[in-house]
């Protein structure tokens, strides 16, 4: 019943991307759907977290927040006639523990103007970002770990 739901998404999906909710592609975009989860089947496990709507309501409210707090600093930088920038990449240590949750942490931070994830170490205990202005490393650490990191445990801790 989920994979027919999901399946049933990914068909809606595919009509609006394509522009044509004709018969031939609904079942065009259902067949394709349909072959997708079948080739991912042994990685789909059941989602174990609780859901915590509020909790979730408050880290998408902090990435807004950050997002616009960024984007005007990265437009403030930009527009200033003397850009006095230090890039830079800094090592994050994670306490985010799931791949789930490290690939959140990762998203939300490269989302966010003037940060980019990337890469993450082998034993996923860090997250390399680079920064656009990397002058103290530490603070966007802080930033990172009071911030995103901080509500992600509180939103998917189990």
């Amino acid at each position: 019943m989920k994979f027919l739901v999901i399946n049933l998404i990914f068909t809606i999906i595919w009509a609006a991307i394509s522009a044509s909710f004709t018969p031939a592609n609904l079942v065009l975009g259902f067949a394709v759907g349909a072959l997708s989860l079948w080739l991912i089947r042994r990685e789909l496990q059941p989602v174990t977290y609780p859901l915590r709507p509020l909790r979730l309501l408050l880290l998408t409210l902090l990435f807004f927040k950050e997002l616009a707090i960024s984007a005007t600093k990265v437009a403030i930088l930009v527009l200033r006639s003397r850009m006095a920038l230090k890039p830079g990449i800094f090592a994050y240590p994670l306490t985010v523990k799931s791949d789930f949750e490290i690939t959140l942490l990762a998203n939300l931070i490269t989302l966010t103007p003037g940060t980019l994830s990337v890469d993450v170490s082998d034993d996923r205990k860090t997250l390399y970002v680079h920064a656009l202005d990397c002058a103290d490393p530490g603070a966007l650490r802080q930033d990172i770990a009071r911030g995103f990191e901080r509500r992600i445990r509180e939103a998917f801790e189990r």
